[in-house]
């Protein structure tokens, strides 16, 4: 069994996140075009008729510029808060529309995801954790402040896509008007490179293998910044960049590679 992932896109110019296993697919998010995520998933060899679902984690445009287009032509569901899709404002047809309840599991196929909140500029805002068999991937993106909730989610996470938006030296001392610069640091804004790899560095678990650094800042950030930071203690975890520009190879976490992993950490716990 394995799940597979890929940033399609990821920043401020767009976010979809792509979840799959071997019969059905989610999307995370629909910030691209139709014609762009169309695009994407096909230069993976991916098809769009096993898409299922797209899961929204916020009303913010970068999150749904393409929900309209992407539900009404493949016919897909919609799955969001009730208070984020009033807000967002998108014409779906109802029969198209999920309201979801934070903390509780929705199932698409064999694919389980949980929806749950988070702190950011946004009426509802909500991240994700989705789950095939022993296997679990979460997307925490777009977090002013790592709460509870996303620690605990986090530590469930054999791959994760994780905010790493802005330089804190960069974004004090760049071109961002200070109201702005307050917005982005504050508690409802997004994750600083320090921040993230606070939390990475403090609850990733020992079976971690991927972790995507996600919707980096065009002005405020590098990747090569965010990558020095990560690799100086990345545990054996294989940390690459969720690009703006392009689409991301796609990953493959098997269960058995994990299961094999487990074994290995607990015969090594039984000598001591």
């Amino acid at each position: 069994m394995s799940l597979f992932f890929t940033s399609l896109n990821s920043g401020s110019n767009g976010n979809c996140y792509y979840v799959a296993n071997e019969q059905e697919a989610i999307l995370i998010d629909a910030g691209l075009s139709c014609k762009e995520t169309e695009k994407r998933m096909k230069s993976l060899n991916l098809s769009m008729k096993k898409i299922k679902a797209i899961f929204i984690s916020h009303e913010h445009i970068d999150h749904i510029k393409g929900v309209e287009v992407l539900s009404k032509k493949y016919s897909i569901p919609v799955y969001s808060t009730k208070e984020t899709f009033q807000q967002s404002r998108v014409p779906i047809p109802e029969i198209n529309i999920n309201f979801i309840t934070l903390h509780k599991e929705i199932i698409i196929g064999s694919l389980i995801i949980t929806a749950f909140p988070k702190m950011h500029d946004a009426i509802d805002p909500s991240s994700f954790i989705v789950k095939y068999s022993d296997l679990t991937i979460g997307v925490f993106t777009d977090i002013g402040k790592v709460c509870e909730n996303v620690i605990n989610y986090f530590k469930q996470c054999h791959a994760a896509f994780l905010e790493a938006n802005y330089d804190e030296n960069m974004l004090e001392n760049g071109r961002y008007p200070f109201h702005l610069k307050k917005r982005i640091s504050g508690d409802n804004g997004h994750l600083s490179n320090k921040e993230a790899y606070e939390l990475f560095e403090s609850h990733r678990s020992d079976f971690m293998s991927h972790l995507l650094l996600s919707h980096l800042s065009k002005e405020n950030n590098t990747p090569e910044l965010a990558l020095e930071l990560f690799n100086k203690n990345n545990n054996g975890v294989s940390i690459s960049i969720a690009s703006r520009h392009e689409a991301t190879q796609l990953f493959e976490l098997k269960e058995t590679a994990i299961k094999k992993a487990a074994s290995i950490i607990s015969m090594q716990l039984s000598l001591f």
